[in-house]
């Protein structure tokens, strides 16, 4: 082929892709979970999956929506994410079961399409503080309040649903059943399973950015996106569970290493436990009642084993760590984020076997004889290797000792007695069945 030939070709070939475009890539739906507590490693999932939806062109994003609640910041990206996506969002809370209560809510009012799978709740999206508390009825908490009203309102009129009764999920902590926030304009639709909700999308109207769309899912499972190892980890240790752990394993670890230092094991695995549960805390909205009671739970725990006592201090160290548990964290819209009560009961049993069992060799090594020191030396036998008149060399333990008679009366070389007490580097020496000298006594030094 000439070069004139090659040229025509590529003409040609330029003709054919002008007036015959590529056929466009196969239509997919990416689906992604948003469950448990709202915060960074939520935000930033969420985030990614509306990035890859962009750059891979995917038809629809489906996030099933399941939470208790969690930090406003972080919803307010979600949110803002959501908005600003050129593909459509569903949210669909789902399965049976599941919730979108607090920040939750608003992640549903956010999205181009809002649906509910039956036996699912949203709302009670009242503010409460990081601490757990009701947020102090001042000025701060109107204010507080009325820029959330003003930004669920916003949501919802944005996307033509009932302002007023999204309203009252944040003034008067609202929760309504997927069925009732269908009849009441709240969501778009309810759906029991994924196929049922693409089918029910088909031909649906919205609006993303300022394009106006008509939803075409195509058939098929959609394509499932999950986070990647490091926000699994994030979002691991922001659960309740895990957080409670972190904390009173990580205290507990420290105490140890505090009453026995010398190593570093202890030390470092429970600082960085406690660094864990710290970043579990600033995921989850906490009490600082928990807190202390969590602390001092396991303060008491140890305390009963330094004095030895008879478990009575234990018990209360183990009530401090359920009631802390119970109360460690709350989330948003006033409801409890509880430790699960199986988790609970599972770590006090066993911290309660390992501290009454400690307690009690605690408890028989006080009562067992000394049998290493000095204070293990009495009552051994002692051979007389120069006489005691009253003072002279015994042999004990396989070592020579300086000696005295216990009583003044002469011990011949040859002889055996038995050690009564120490006295110094000194031992006191009475014949087998002689009388045990009190505790007091003048200490002597050894010469040599």
């Amino acid at each position: 082929m000439n070069r004139s030939d090659r040229r025509m070709a590529v003409v040609v070939l330029s003709a054919v892709l002008l007036f015959f475009p590529a056929v466009p890539a196969a239509a997919f739906v990416l689906a992604a979970p948003l469950e448990g507590t709202v915060g960074i490693a939520m935000e930033r999932f969420a985030g990614d999956v509306l990035e890859r939806a962009d750059r891979e062109q995917a038809t629809l994003v489906v996030f099933r929506l399941d939470t208790p609640g969690g930090l406003v910041s972080s919803m307010r990206g979600i949110t803002t994410a959501i908005l600003e996506s050129k593909v459509p969002v569903v949210v669909w809370v789902s399965p049976s079961g599941a919730r979108a209560a607090s920040a939750g809510a608003f992640i549903l009012q956010a999205a181009h399409v809002a649906a509910m799978a039956p036996g699912t709740n949203v709302g009670a999206a009242q503010p409460v503080m990081a601490s757990g508390k009701d947020a102090p009825d001042t000025d701060m908490k109107k204010k507080i309040t009325n820029d959330l009203v003003a930004q669920i309102r916003s949501f919802a009129q944005l996307k033509k649903r009932n302002a007023d009764v999204a309203e009252k999920m944040v003034t008067e902590s609202l929760s309504i059943t997927a069925e009732e926030a269908l009849s009441l304009g709240v969501v778009d639709l309810v759906a029991l399973d994924m196929e049922s909700l693409l089918l029910a999308l088909r031909g649906r109207e919205v609006t993303t950015g300022s394009r106006t769309m008509h939803l075409d899912p195509p058939s098929g499972p959609p394509v499932e996106v999950s986070m990647s190892l490091r926000e699994k980890i994030l979002q691991f240790v922001s659960s309740p569970d895990i957080a409670y752990l972190l904390l009173t394993a990580g205290v507990l670890a420290i105490i140890f290493e505090v009453m026995s230092p010398g190593g570093f094991v202890l030390g470092t695995a429970g600082a960085v436990m406690v660094l864990l549960g710290a970043f579990g805390l600033r995921m989850l909205p906490f009490n600082w009642a928990g807190i202390i009671l969590l602390a001092a739970g396991v303060g008491v725990l140890v305390l009963d084993l330094l004095v030895g006592g008879i478990g009575v201090l234990s018990l209360f160290g183990l009530a401090a760590l359920v009631t802390g548990g119970l109360i460690l964290f709350r989330a948003p819209g006033g409801e409890l984020l509880n430790v699960s009560m199986s988790f609970i009961a599972g770590m006090s049993i066993a911290l309660g076997l390992f501290f009454f069992a400690a307690l009690y060799l605690v408890l028989r090594s006080l009562k067992r004889r000394t049998s290493s020191g000095r204070e293990g030396m009495i009552g051994m036998e002692a051979e007389v290797m120069e006489d005691l008149a009253p003072v002279g060399l015994v042999k004990c333990r396989g070592e020579i000792w300086r000696a005295r008679s216990a009583d003044g009366a002469p011990l011949a070389k040859g002889r055996t007695g038995k050690v009564a007490a120490v006295r110094g580097m000194t031992l006191v020496v009475e014949e087998d069945g002689g009388k045990v000298l009190p505790a007091g006594g003048s200490s002597e030094k050894s010469a040599g």
